[in-house]
């Protein structure tokens, strides 16, 4: 809203005050003191979100700096184009349904993620990511257009040239501080922050069911990814790492390392034992090695795999949702794998 309009808007609830203020001397001189009271507590009700509504509009226009200059928003966005996934779950997690978004860079069917599928029905496909299409983006009108460096930084220009961009610098491990941004972007500032502090402590009180039921000690989580070429093995630095830690959960030696993955051959997965080990599939199982990995009598010594404490979960949330929603998603896959209720 511009300052004009603001401005506009002021002397109205104003005006509707000292209106409620005349009736309120007609009523009080008639003796109805019980419904003067109520009508004050009305007038005093609308003023108030009268000058609710000033204020949330107050914050624009605003400037937002981020990784690659700084974004002029005018007035708060409405028309939202993302191009990577953790900014889909981010702008879905705020109420916004995106006009535009790209698909998961290595969901091999194509398509939007299945766990954000009621939020974004009316969605258009602007990607691929690598390339999005950028005359498509154009005619869908935006005033803000999300995204990271990493991603397209060699397109931004073009990108800001069609409505103000924000990048964040990557993706993955710094999902929170990325949410944040994209919250200041949209004025969503306050649903962010309550959104992320719910989910975190229900990750807490995960964690805390989880030792309670291993009288005390934590298990380990490790996370396997099989993709066209080297299996992964997921540390620390990555989303999935990050929830890991918000549950409490340690880590296998090869995974408790400050570093995003690790490439590792048939003959290395011995470093993906834990107590319990989580595995997704990027891609079309017959394009990359799971058959092969999991055929090898080293993965069939594994103690997780003995002890039946392997279990497969949705790449789209593990590894590219990134985001709150793909989090609590998690969440519940953990709860599941150790035996306890998830938390409410």
């Amino acid at each position: 809203m511009t300052r004009s309009a603001r401005a506009r808007r002021i002397p109205v609830a104003l005006l509707a005050v000292a209106v409620s203020t005349t009736l309120l001397a007609a009523c009080g001189s008639s003796g109805d003191t019980t419904d003067a009271a109520k009508h004050a507590d009305d007038s005093a009700a609308s003023a108030g979100a009268a000058r609710s509504a000033a204020g949330s509009a107050a914050g624009f226009p605003r400037s937002v700096a981020h990784a690659a200059g700084t974004a002029e928003i005018k007035a708060q966005p409405k028309r939202v184009v993302v191009l990577d996934s953790g900014e889909l779950d981010d702008v879905t997690l705020l109420g916004i349904t995106p006009l535009g978004a790209v698909s998961p860079h290595m969901k091999t069917e194509g398509g939007f993620p299945n766990y954000l599928k009621d939020r974004i029905k009316d969605t258009k496909d602007v990607g691929p990511m690598n390339e999005p299409n950028l005359e498509l983006i154009a005619s869908l009108k935006p005033d803000l257009i999300l995204s990271s460096k990493v991603r397209h930084a060699k397109v931004y220009d073009k990108l800001n040239a069609i409505a103000p961009t924000v990048l964040a610098e990557t993706t993955g491990f710094p999902w929170k501080e990325n949410l944040a941004l994209y919250a200041k972007a949209l004025g969503k500032e306050a649903e962010a922050g309550k959104a992320l502090a719910d989910y975190e402590a229900r990750a807490a009180r995960l964690g805390e069911a989880i030792r309670a039921k291993n009288g005390g000690t934590e298990p380990t989580a490790s996370v396997v990814r099989f993709v066209a070429g080297p299996t992964r093995l997921y540390q620390k630095q990555s989303f999935s790492g990050v929830v890991l830690k918000d549950v409490g959960l340690g880590r296998p030696a090869s995974q408790d390392v400050d570093q995003s993955m690790l490439e590792v051959s048939a003959e290395q997965i011995n470093q993906a034992d834990a107590d319990l080990v989580f595995v997704t599939v990027a891609d079309d199982p017959t394009k990359t090695k799971q058959s092969e990995v999991q055929g090898t009598s080293v993965w069939q010594g594994l103690n997780a795999v003995r002890n039946n404490r392997v279990f497969n979960v949705p790449d789209e949330t593990w590894m590219s949702g990134i985001g709150v929603q793909a989090a609590e998603a998690m969440l519940g896959d953990i709860a599941k794998a150790a035996g306890v209720d998830a938390p409410k």
